[in-house]
């Protein structure tokens, strides 16, 4: 809103010195008498009300309903009594009542448009605040349950791995451990969808902050890690949990496979765009995977997880070595919901 604009919900002035905004009004009747005695050698005949107009409008747009009728009424009856033939006196002839029913009509029609213009003003006003209010309250509430989501994912993750530590069978207890990994990697995941405010991240910034997460947590601060986006496209959460599960199990095994028994590399994440697609590729220069490596024949659950992920989006998931290291590319993921 310009700053005209926030002046004119200020108005009327004065609303807690009343006594002040009638003495103004009552000021600016006298000064347009005294104009108009001035001007009254310049004017032809019948023009009683000239400067007297003004006054009763700045009356009413500056302090209200009330003082501007005391303008009107003021200012009336000095050009009745001065100007309106016969002069010094209230005495009527046969245009008098025309005269003043003119003045009566045009300055009650200025005063009720003021008013109702301030009014209109006022409840605009206060929509205002109540739209202000409630969007506080909803970014509000909107954060809370984006936490508590993610607080529920993450203490069901915990709950399994609790229950990994009583399970006797070693299968059982990587599946079961597997999936907590991964209910509190989507419950970091939901937590980091959306801005401060509620607004969704470009998946540029959505990605990195989700990688920044992970290297914190990786116990291994000498991988450097770097997110290189050149799309500020949103995508809506059905798509970008998906993203972000496979971006996680690539800097997940990088960090634990890529990196063992060192302590530095680099992980390069790159998102762009491509016509009506994203692609999307992850990059270490760690130890890589086999020549002959095919992640449609592997037995890690995270990478089958990442593989029916990308199908699931209609996008296409591959892992190669790098020479040195390993790349992941997810190509073709669609950028709309149309699939």
């Amino acid at each position: 809103m310009t700053s005209f604009g926030r002046s004119l919900e200020r108005l009327p002035l004065l609303a807690d010195r009343r006594r002040l905004a009638y003495g103004i009004a009552i000021a600016l009747c006298i000064a347009s008498w005294w104009l108009r005695l001035v001007l009254d050698p310049h004017f032809p005949p019948g023009f009683p009300y000239l400067t007297f107009f003004p006054a009763v409008i700045l009356s009413s747009f500056l302090f209200g309903r009330g003082p501007g009728i005391v303008a009107a009424v003021l200012c009336g009856l000095l050009a009745w009594y001065f100007f309106i033939p016969p002069f010094r006196s209230f005495g009527l002839q046969r245009g008098t009542p025309v005269a003043l029913a003119f003045y009566v009509g045009v300055v009650t029609v200025d005063i009720l448009l003021v008013h109702w213009m301030q009014r209109a003003n006022r409840h605009l006003s206060l929509e205002r605040e109540r739209s202000a209010e409630l969007a506080e309250r909803s970014e509000i509430l909107f954060e809370e349950l984006q936490h508590r989501v993610s607080n529920n994912l993450q203490m069901v993750g915990a709950l399994l791995s609790l229950q990994q530590r009583s399970t006797q069978d070693e299968e059982a207890r990587r599946a079961i451990g597997d999936a907590a990994s991964q209910l509190q990697l989507i419950g970091r995941i939901q937590r980091g969808l959306y801005g401060s405010r509620g607004e969704p991240l470009a998946i540029g910034a959505f990605i990195s902050r989700l990688v920044d997460d992970l290297a914190e947590s990786s116990g291994k601060p000498g991988v450097v890690h770097r997110v290189e986006s050149s799309t500020s496209l949103m995508l809506p959460p059905d798509r970008a949990i998906p993203i972000a599960l496979i971006v996680a199990e690539a800097v997940a095994n990088a960090i634990e496979h890529g990196f063992a028994g060192r302590d530095q590399g680099t992980i390069t994440v790159s998102i762009c765009s491509e016509g009506a697609a994203l692609s999307l590729s992850v990059v270490d220069d760690g130890l890589g995977v086999a020549d002959d490596f095919d992640v449609a024949r592997t037995d890690s659950l995270g990478l089958r997880i990442a593989r029916s992920l990308a199908q699931g989006m209609g996008a296409t998931l591959s892992i190669r070595p790098a020479h040195p290291g390993t790349i992941l590319r997810l190509q073709n993921i669609p950028a709309n919901d149309e699939r």
